[in-house]
């Protein structure tokens, strides 16, 4: 097998990723996708924004960010990881995730932590078995608010 690249994500890998988010259930317009990707892009060195490529396709993406709060020391959060899923199993989430905890260490930061479904038991597996703890089970809330 071809190794697995890790690199900065740009505006050409949009369309993959916006493919690789349909996958996990995020079916992003394209045009919302690019305004996205700008906010986050120029939201600074606080976050980062990481595609895998395998044999020149592009099959993972993960994006990073520091999260200060009040009540804890400020950590790094992985927002999002998804590989493509006819990849999956060949190492590419644990390359993300290596580059992902590097980027961590270089920010100063003690810890990386991250959110998933508790019905993804397959992620689950995946982010204990390299070395993440089931801290705490919570359930997202969300109130939309008119006319936005």
């Amino acid at each position: 097998m071809t190794s697995v690249t890790v690199r900065d994500l740009t505006a050409g890998d949009l369309p993959a990723a916006r493919a690789l988010l349909r996958q996990l259930g995020y079916d992003i317009d394209a045009d919302d996708l690019i305004a996205r990707f700008l906010a986050v892009s120029q939201a600074g060195a606080e976050h980062a924004l990481m595609v895998a490529e395998l044999d020149g396709a592009v099959v993972g993406l993960l994006h990073i960010f520091a999260r200060p709060a009040v009540e804890k020391p400020t950590e790094a959060l992985v927002q999002s990881l998804v590989v493509d899923e006819t990849r999956r199993g060949a190492g590419i989430g644990k390359a993300l995730m290596a580059r992902a905890e590097a980027w961590a260490r270089d920010q100063g930061f003690a810890s990386v932590a991250l959110h998933t479904q508790v019905k993804r038991t397959d992620a689950r597996a995946f982010y204990r078995a390299i070395g993440y703890d089931e801290v705490t089970e919570a359930v997202l809330m969300r109130k939309k608010l008119e006319d936005q």
